[in-house]
């Protein structure tokens, strides 16, 4: 067997880093394009948006599960309603929906613009940007924008 030195192995390493990297960037490529099951949606509204975006990504099990979680669906209920989204349905749509219950009307409250003119008003614009990031899911910059433009 011959010694093996570095212009032989060079090239084997070049190699092996090469495959390493493309797996890599297609690892994080899929990764940025499956919505992450872990997020919280606010709103039914945010909830039928994230459950289609795994339906038409070929995953109606999850879409089952994270809807079994955040409605308290049978198993039953939230398949024929996902596969109903499969089929083009809204999933308000669905009959299951209508048993769960209403949310509860919040008491009013000023519109989102004027309780940040309040703050800006109060000399309290940083935590005027902070309302909107929450309540409106914008950037940091987003956010500093619309506060300024009011």
């Amino acid at each position: 067997m011959t010694n093996m030195g570095i212009p032989e192995i060079l090239p084997v390493l070049l190699a092996i880093g090469i495959i390493a990297a493309i797996a890599l960037s297609a690892t994080k490529a899929a990764r940025a394009r499956t919505p992450n099951p872990l997020i919280t949606p606010r709103t039914p509204a945010e909830l039928e948006h994230h459950l289609q975006a795994l339906v038409d990504q070929g995953k109606p099990i999850l879409a089952i599960k994270i809807l079994r979680e955040h409605t308290g669906l049978s198993l039953k209920d939230a398949k024929t309603a996902v596969d109903g989204m499969r089929a083009g349905h809204r999933l308000i749509d669905h009959p299951a929906m209508a048993r769960l219950p209403q949310p509860q009307p919040r008491a009013h409250q000023p519109d989102l613009a004027t309780r940040v003119r309040r703050l800006k008003a109060d000399g309290r614009a940083e935590q005027a940007v902070h309302l909107v990031i929450g309540e409106t899911g914008m950037s940091q910059s987003e956010a500093q924008t619309f506060v300024q433009a009011l």
